[in-house]
């Protein structure tokens, strides 16, 4: 191990990378966000060093993001029964890996690599290698994750991950959203998709941006409009356009999910999270957008955060 990696495995895997005013936290524990600074400014709702996420906070979502109704689905004809570990509303959660210990597998001060080995498991009969890359440069901060299924046969697959973002105002109702999507998904009181719509002439329509006000979020957007390098980019900024970011997607991510929080009242409003995901929630289910890994394959997906002052 190098040197800058024996000081990460010392602290814990608090890990810290850096780039000119850029600042990046992140953790071993879940293989995720805790933190990023930009020219001193916070641009993420995250956690103290040493704490643990709460409320999905940066936090990687694989072998699938968002629910699973009754943790229960069927894959070439074989019916699998995950943990309900959403039990106040009967669901599977958020994938398999939020609590794990992810390995650091490379290290720079602009660039961090860190792996995990998901073992097959009840409900999850298949093995993978998962590796994730954070890394800044001039852009900002980029985000890559892989998978790889290890096993001899086809696994379903998903991911996305739970940044909530922020730029330091009390809530987020005074913010300025654009969300480039011509489709919104309405789901029910158990967070389960029950209806997709275009969002032209709805309250869910933020394709020219707009003031996100006092609306309740919590939907996946999908049908995303894609700049020529074929990102899809949603903006953030303040009332007076004095500054604000921009969260992008490469194609590998075809659903947003959009959340203000409000259940939550440790989140409520103060951030809002914008969740790149690879299927919709409930995807193992219905098979939409689901990704079929097929033995020794491998699949990625790239987002990231730019900053504007």
């Amino acid at each position: 191990m190098n040197e800058i990696g024996a000081t990460i495995a010392e602290r814990g895997g608090q890990i810290e990378i850096a780039h000119g005013e850029q600042r990046l936290g992140v953790v071993a524990v879940g293989g995720g966000l805790r933190s990023y600074v930009v020219a001193g400014r916070e641009l993420l709702d995250g956690f103290p060093p040493g704490e643990r996420p709460a409320r999905g906070r940066g936090q990687v979502l694989a072998p699938w993001p968002n629910r699973i109704k009754d943790g229960s689905y069927e894959f070439d004809g074989k019916r699998m029964q995950l943990p309900l570990t959403e039990p106040e509303h009967g669901n599977a959660i958020h994938g398999l890996v939020r609590s794990a210990t992810w390995d650091i597998a490379e290290s720079a001060s602009d660039r961090v690599a860190l792996n995990y080995l998901l073992e097959a498991q009840p409900g999850y009969p298949f093995s993978l290698v998962l590796g994730i890359e954070y890394s800044l440069s001039d852009e900002g901060l980029a985000v890559t994750l892989a998978a790889r299924n290890l096993g001899n046969e086809p696994c379903p697959y998903g991911s996305g991950q739970h940044p909530y973002l922020t730029l330091g105002t009390p809530k987020v109702d005074t913010l300025r959203l654009q969300v480039p999507a011509e489709v919104v998904v309405h789901s029910d009181e158990r967070g389960l998709p029950v209806r997709s719509e275009s969002v032209a002439g709805t309250e869910f329509d933020f394709r020219t941006g707009r003031t996100i006000g006092e609306l309740v979020l919590d939907n996946a957007y999908t049908d995303l409009e894609r700049d020529s390098d074929g990102r899809a980019r949603v903006l953030l900024d303040d009332e007076d356009g004095g500054s604000g970011l921009t969260l992008w997607v490469d194609e590998s991510y075809p659903y947003l999910m959009v959340f203000t929080g409000d259940p939550l009242p440790d989140v409520a409003r103060r951030s809002i999270a914008i969740e790149p995901m690879t299927c919709p929630p409930n995807a193992f289910r219905t098979g939409e957008s689901l990704i079929r890994l097929e033995p020794g394959e491998t699949t990625t997906a790239t987002w990231g955060i730019t900053y504007e002052r």
